[in-house]
């Protein structure tokens, strides 16, 4: 019997709807197949699909990979060029029925590197039962969302006014840091990635995370062992008042069986910086197929059964997030989650990080930055600069 082995990011609900999703591919072939899934936190996927050789060593078919990795596995030769596969079996819709914002990312140096599989950028993530009855408005400045944190932060009832997802996993602590300087009106990086950590944006960036990090009057405590998926479980369980987050933790919210939260969500466009505007980040999860693999062209049919409208559309009933304009707009989904067709208008203020195979390592010393600035009582300046010599000998 044939099997197909994927490694995919941790999540029940990639995990649960994989397995419905391979059902329906196994029923419509009408041949005995398996589903193998691997599933893996975020630094043990990377050390497996790169550390570890599963992209190349035959033991994957199929891999979940940030498009923050896609650069690093092309580099390397390590993924397929998915162009050559669509000449020979082609999506029919594809890729009109997708927002350009899921495909560009994966369409560089000649090819196509993979499938954009789950989406939804970062946003603003609020109960608006609380700000109601607080008679607080939306807070549309940095600044007002830490001031309305903290005045519905209430510990003593298991209610916080917000959280950061500081584990150091090259993930949020990361992106939260690009998305503050970029919402001031300053750029992280320059051309070819280059890095530009020495301006007053990074610096004020920089200040006001670690302010909030440590002010016991906002946050819920434990940050630095929260990631995007335990910070967005607690804002599920009712323990979060509001949070910048993946829109996919609002939409589980509303869908998710143990939610306490359901009908008090909202979701409103990330908060703007001094002088800035509002910015959001536009980072994925593509499934790529592994050069290793010895059956591609039975994983490349899964992957086009993916890509169909009633098989992203089972994405998002497990939980997960649609990646196909017709999902987005679905009466059955917005009636589940109701503000799911705003899809579309949060990818408008979406932005993107450079493409760079080593972007991972980049990551990794934003995160030591942030660790520093929690840490010490270093000034944001001097951290910044020996973070950007660092990643200046990264990036040479």
């Amino acid at each position: 019997m044939r099997r197909i082995r994927i490694a995919v990011r941790k999540f029940d609900p990639f995990e649960n709807a994989l397995r419905r999703q391979f059902a329906a591919f196994a029923r419509e072939g009408g041949e005995p197949l398996e589903l193998e899934l691997e599933p893996l936190e975020l630094n043990d996927l990377h050390a497996r699909l790169f550390v570890r050789g599963g992209l190349g060593d035959g033991s994957l078919d199929l891999a979940f990979l940030s498009t923050d990795w896609l650069a690093e596995a092309q580099s390397a030769g390590l993924i397929e060029n998915l162009r050559t596969h669509l000449a020979h079996a082609p999506i029919p819709d594809f890729p009109t029925a997708w927002s350009p914002s899921l495909v560009r990312l994966a369409d560089f140096a000649g090819g196509l590197w993979g499938l954009p599989y789950h989406d939804g950028p970062e946003c603003l993530i609020y109960r608006k039962d609380l700000l109601q009855a607080a008679g607080l408005p939306v807070p549309d400045t940095w600044e007002d969302f830490h001031a309305t944190a903290r005045r519905l932060h209430a510990p003593e009832r298991e209610l916080y006014g917000t959280t950061l997802a500081l584990y150091p996993d090259g993930h949020n602590g990361f992106y939260d840091f690009c998305i503050h300087v970029w919402s001031r009106g300053g750029e992280p990086f320059g051309p070819g990635a280059r890095p530009q950590l020495r301006s007053a944006q990074a610096e004020s960036a920089l200040d006001f995370l670690r302010h909030l990090a440590r002010d016991e009057a906002a946050i819920a405590p434990g940050a630095r062992s929260l990631d995007s998926v335990k910070a967005g479980l607690l804002f599920c369980a009712g323990k979060v008042a509001l949070m910048a987050n993946w829109f996919g933790f609002a939409a589980l919210a509303e869908t998710w069986s143990e939610s306490r939260v359901k009908g008090c969500v909202e979701v409103a466009p990330l908060p703007m910086g001094p002088g800035g505007r509002s910015v959001s980040l536009n980072v994925f999860w593509v499934i790529t197929l592994a050069r290793g693999s010895r059956q591609k062209d039975l994983a490349w049919s899964f992957l086009r059964h993916l890509a169909t409208a009633p098989m992203d559309k089972l994405t998002t009933l497990e939980g997960a997030i649609g990646v196909r304009r017709s999902t987005w707009a679905d009466a059955q989904v917005n009636r589940l989650v109701p503000f799911y067709h705003r899809l579309d208008a949060l990818h408008e203020h979406a932005r993107e990080l450079p493409l760079h195979p080593r972007l991972a390592e980049v990551s990794h010393v934003i995160d030591e930055l942030l660790a520093r600035a929690l840490d010490t009582e270093e000034p944001s300046r001097l951290l910044l600069c020996e973070a950007q010599k660092r990643l200046e000998a990264i990036l040479q």
